[in-house]
């Protein structure tokens, strides 16, 4: 294994900057000075990309800056010792020892432990007074080497922290048993100094025996089932999912982001304490999501982040019936007529390969097309008919996990019965994820244990959510429905309303690229699939609008980036561009995410000016939609098609022109990164 520090990689009492944004680029500047990557800037953006997720200053001057890169060729530390130190983020105040650890994005389990045995070190007074006393390079990286060598092999180095723990439950004498996890986002850094934290806290704690599973990035090393087993409680310090969390259900369980293990886990045993003799207490429940999404009531989050996430979990989970039944719809359409509609069932029901119809042909494929087309229209209107059932039923799971989905089913099928639409299902799906949340926290006899989940959570939880919508709530919301409904087709049904409707759309869509706003105007459009008919065209005419602006944001960003101006996007955001231009194309706007993350005040709000260009001209040309995805690909289903692909190139070289505009009024991201490599890079020489 070649050196993962070397005295060029060392800045000692040199200015790098005064604030973590130039302190992270001159380490990474220095990184490729060294050959160990290709792209300082690439580097730069990954590991500010997790600077944004979660700060990395830590309690006592530490910062640790860190990434996982396609641009690093070797695993590599740059250290730097900074007099006066940068704010990293930490409670304690501004940083004076920084690593930026920089692993590739392949990195071997043998390099990842060593990069890893290094966040250990830091949790070691010692360590850190001989690197604040260092008096050159060469006595810092002896220093650091020494503590990264005696690293043992990767399978125990994933979990030294359970070992040393489990080493002393032979002698000791404690009265309660936690068991903990530690998992960060690159399963590097906070994950170890996490465990090591809440081993040194356990260890210092009268009448507790603590072990924790560190789940790094190159594997896990699992504790013993019998030691979960006989835990009377669980720690989850993490900030991704839990691996295998099913291992833990019914455990009494205490959620936080690991950086709070880091720094205060003598709060986390004393709450995990509190929970092992809290009958109430949230627990693990048995699902496989469970673990890694926070219980309603006492998750570490906002209400508002709680209610985004469990919407965005019942729509994930819908999409793909909104995409799969709208195809099929659409190839319906194509093969049956759009006149299909009709009379398919009773083709299906009448009719078979081997006896045709022979009545009532609509298709140009003839007897086999109409056929054909029944079949197929059918099979997507089922589908299509169990969106909102599906919507409610995993806002519900999102909520309280597996037992939340049954009530959340039926709740959403009375919506439907009750004519209240996704809204209605919206609503359905929030009674009965809180009910069914609610019913499992009950501390039932352990023979009633098991049917809680199967049995008497899904029996009582459809009665109590489906009787609400029945008796209080459903008419109301129909109601609201109705009165929605038709004012937006009324709107569609006017030239100068039906352009207003497509900008609103259009700028919904361009917002939040796949958050809850477009995800908003995508459900709404999509819903209103079921009201369409020959006669009721607007549903038809709302979709084409969402579906041609949601294009646009990814193909104007593949525009501006790889033709247009390619000096004023770094190489990923050119490599981001190239490959936005399928995205764009099939309807995915997600697809300009990495440009907006990097510039949102650019970005977004050229985005939403070509969304509205998109979606109100969609509307003007009188654009339908038979299918609710696919962009490009479903041409067959879209009416004028011309009309379909102006109004997608009108938005996009407007957001791109707006966009590369934008980028000239201030630095532009190569000079912004030219300017600042040349300090630098004298530092480096």
């Amino acid at each position: 294994m070649s050196d993962i520090i070397t005295p060029e990689l060392v800045s000692l009492d040199v200015p790098l900057g005064t604030d973590k944004q130039s302190v992270i680029r001159a380490l990474a500047e220095r990184v490729v000075a060294q050959g160990r990557a290709t792209s300082a800037q690439e580097l730069f953006d990954d590991a500010w990309a997790r600077e944004q997720k979660d700060e990395t200053g830590l309690p006592g001057g530490i910062g640790i800056p860190h990434a996982r890169s396609a641009s690093v060729t070797e695993p590599t530390l740059a250290f730097a010792r900074l007099t006066p130190g940068v704010d990293f983020g930490a409670p304690d105040g501004p940083a004076d020892i920084v690593f930026l650890i920089a692993a590739p994005a392949g990195a071997d389990e043998a390099h990842l432990a060593v990069l890893s045995q290094l966040a250990r070190s830091l949790m070691n007074d010692q360590f850190m007074s001989g690197l604040r006393s260092a008096s050159s390079p060469a006595d810092a990286v002896r220093i650091i080497t020494d503590a990264v060598n005696p690293a043992p092999a990767p399978a125990s180095a994933e979990a030294p922290a359970a070992t040393r723990a489990e080493a002393r439950t032979a002698t000791a004498t404690k009265t309660k048993k936690i068991v903990a996890v530690t998992a960060c986002a690159t399963g590097i850094a906070h994950t170890f100094m996490a465990a090591d934290a809440l081993t040194a806290a356990g260890a210092e704690t009268e009448g507790v025996e603590l072990i924790v599973e560190p789940q790094g990035s190159s594997g896990y090393k699992a504790l013993p089932q019998s030691v979960i087993d006989d835990a009377d409680a669980v720690i989850f310090a993490v900030d991704v999912d839990v691996r295998e969390p099913q291992r833990f259900a019914g455990k009494p369980v205490v959620r936080a982001g690991v950086k709070r293990g880091i720094e205060q886990p003598k709060q986390l045993i004393a709450e995990a304490l509190a929970a092992s003799d809290n009958p109430n207490a949230a627990r693990v429940q048995g699902g496989a999501a469970s673990a890694s999404a926070p219980d309603a009531p006492v998750a570490q989050q906002s209400v508002g982040r709680r209610i985004q996430r469990w919407l965005l979990t019942g729509v994930s989970y819908m999409i793909p019936f909104v995409a799969g039944g709208g195809l099929l719809i659409a190839l319906g359409f194509l093969l049956g007529g759009y006149e299909v509609t009709k009379d398919a069932k009773d083709i299906i029901i009448q009719n078979s390969l081997w006896d045709l119809p022979t009545e009532g042909i609509t298709s140009s494929f003839g007897p086999i097309g109409q056929y054909l087309g029944s079949v197929a229209f059918m099979i997507g209107a089922t589908s299509m008919g169990f969106i909102v059932a599906v919507l409610a039923g995993f806002i519900a799971y999102a909520i309280a996990d597996r037992p939340g989905i049954a009530p959340g089913f039926v709740a959403g099928a009375v919506a439907v019965l009750m004519n209240a639409g996704f809204i209605g299902g919206i609503i359905g799906g929030l009674l009965a994820g809180f009910i069914a949340w609610w019913l499992g926290r009950f501390d039932a006899p352990r023979w009633l244990r098991g049917l809680m989940p199967v049995v008497i959570v899904p029996f009582l939880g459809s009665i109590f959510a489906s009787g609400l919508m029945i008796l209080f709530l459903g008419r109301p919301i129909a109601s609201l429905m109705a009165a929605l409904t038709d004012g937006l087709t009324s709107l569609a049904a006017s030239s100068a309303g039906a352009i207003v409707l497509g900008v609103i759309l259009g700028l919904m869509m361009c917002f939040d690229l796949g958050g809850p706003v477009n995800k908003v105007a995508y459900v709404f459009a999509t819903t209103g699939l079921a009201a369409a008919s020959q006669t009721n065209t607007a549903p038809y005419l709302i979709l084409a609008a969402v579906m041609a602006a949601g294009m646009v944001p990814p193909l104007a960003m593949a525009l501006a980036s790889t033709l247009l101006a390619r000096g004023k996007f770094t190489p990923v955001e050119r490599e981001n561009g190239a490959a936005a231009w399928l995205l764009g194309a099939s309807f995915i706007s997600e697809g300009a995410i990495p440009f907006a993350a990097a510039d949102p005040l650019r970005v977004i709000p050229a985005s939403m000016v070509g969304g509205a260009i998109t979606g109100g001209l969609s509307m003007l040309l009188s654009v339908q939609s038979f299918a609710p995805h696919g962009g490009i690909f479903v041409f067959f289903a879209i009416t004028p098609f011309w009309g379909f692909a102006l109004a997608i190139v009108a938005g996009t070289v407007v957001t791109a022109l707006i966009v590369v505009a934008l980028k000239g009024l201030g630095r532009s991201t190569k000079d912004a990164a030219v300017a600042e490599a040349a300090p630098a890079a004298t530092v480096a020489a």
